[in-house]
């Protein structure tokens, strides 16, 4: 069947609207005075209506820009205008899933925070952890489910959970779901929940993947678009180290040095390499935690709760640990290597630069990774501020313009200009473009990486 093409497509710099304008309900309002939300954010105010007209949606945007609370307030709205009786027992209406525990927990403090005045009663399960006390607040009967897809379809074949009253879908960070392999369970609770029902589809990247799945399971939806498919930040400032792998860890320290820097979050692509770097922070005195798919949920929630309380500085995961972290006030990000996937690039840096916040990302460019460099900056449409003077500078080549798709290769080493670490959100002394060079780079195919 031929599908109609998407319409309702709303841009940034949509009209600024309260969340009063938004017809919400008094309980909600009340709650978000509280939690000190003054004006709805372009997602929110974009999404927010359409959802409490019943349309299914579509929404792409980029980590950061208030997405949850784009889908949890309309949800809570509709479940509160229609509460369900006494005297029968609370069955599931809403079902949110996501691919992570922290994104997991993250979205159910939020319906709890903006349905704090509503008697609706929402419950999160993920993996990990034992399922008893998760079992035991589901017995109680919720209105709203958070649930990673595994752990989900693991209590329904015991029969502890039952998603056929589900009224509305909610499908966050669809294309992280996919690149987690997550898409066969996903397909397996769709067969599962009723044909009619309303369903919410986020994705930060569009890729043709995310939209043939959002093809197959939406009916007439609104499009929202707050920013260009696969865009960073324009508040976080980028730069680019040249760097031997060797001397990674050395120039990690030596930027992590001066005291304005607070608390940075590092990425690496592997589990193993997460825990190297924490080691070797930890050894130069620089107080580090791991966090990935091997640690223990109480050792994740453990970490990154001292983060958060900045008792630990430095927080090193890997992409898929990292997906939902939202730190306030978070302004360094570090992309210890460089990810194989252009995309990752943007979910990792847009853990800083939020809601409006200046930001700094780092990343460092081994020989190996410049065919990765290459790839981001061309999905980017622009090329990345090189840092030269830095004590462990490495080779690089002179000139590239992947903007443009030509490039000119030649290499030249660089010297050594000073030794002083970069100053806040600038980076250090002088900077040129750079786009990457696939010359004398290997670029690896598939996935190299250990998952978290």
């Amino acid at each position: 069947m031929h599908r109609q093409p998407y319409h309702s497509i709303f841009y940034l710099n949509f009209r600024t609207l309260s969340f009063q304008q938004l017809a919400l309900v008094e309980p909600i309002l009340k709650a978000l005075r509280q939690e000190g939300y003054e004006q709805p954010t372009p997602i929110q105010s974009q999404s927010i209506p359409r959802v409490l007209e019943g349309r299914d949606l579509l929404g792409c945007a980029q980590t950061g820009t208030g997405k949850t609370a784009a889908f949890a307030i309309p949800v809570i709205q509709l479940l509160h205008n229609k509460p369900v009786p006494a005297q029968e027992k609370r069955r599931i209406r809403a079902l949110v899933l996501t691919p992570t525990r922290e994104l997991a927990i993250q979205i159910q403090e939020s319906f709890q925070a903006y349905g704090r005045f509503t008697n609706l009663r929402s419950c999160v399960i993920f993996g990990g952890v034992s399922q008893y006390g998760q079992t035991q607040i589901l017995q109680k009967g919720v209105d709203i489910l958070v649930a990673t897809p595994g752990r989900l379809l693991d209590l329904i074949q015991q029969k502890l959970v039952s998603i056929r009253d589900i009224e509305i879908l909610v499908l966050d960070e669809a294309d992280r779901m996919l690149d987690m392999g997550f898409i066969h369970d996903v397909r397996k609770v769709l067969t599962l929940v009723p044909q009619k029902k309303q369903t919410l589809f986020f994705s930060a990247t569009m890729a043709p993947e995310i939209r043939k799945l959002a093809d197959a399971i939406l009916k007439d939806p609104a499009y929202v678009e707050v920013t260009p498919v696969s865009s960073t930040a324009d508040t976080v400032t980028q730069s680019i180290y040249f760097v031997e792998k060797p001397q990674k860890l050395s120039l990690l320290v030596h930027l992590l040095a001066p005291a304005h820097i607070a608390t940075a979050l590092v990425f690496t692509r592997t589990k193993h390499g997460a825990d190297k770097v924490a080691r070797a922070l930890n050894q130069a005195g620089i107080t580090a935690e791991a966090i990935h798919g091997n640690k223990s949920q109480n050792a994740r929630q453990r970490a990154l709760t001292n983060f958060k309380q900045k008792t630990t500085r430095v927080l090193v995961a890997t992409d898929i640990a990292a997906r939902g972290i939202d730190i306030d006030e978070l302004a360094y990000v570090f992309n210890f290597e460089l990810p194989n996937v252009p995309e990752t690039y943007v979910h990792r840096i847009g853990r800083t630069g939020r809601a409006g916040a200046s930001g700094t990302a780092y990343s460092f460019c081994d020989m190996e990774e410049r065919a990765y460099l290459r790839d981001i900056q061309k999905m980017l449409k622009r090329t990345l501020p090189v840092v030269d003077n830095h004590p462990f500078a490495g080779s690089a080549p002179v000139r590239e313009n992947t903007a443009a798709g030509t490039s000119k290769p030649g290499f030249r080493e660089h010297q050594r200009l000073n030794h002083h670490a970069p100053k806040k959100n600038t980076g250090s002394g002088n900077r040129r473009h750079f786009s990457g060079n696939r010359q004398g780079a290997r670029k690896k195919t598939g996935s190299s990486t250990n998952i978290a």
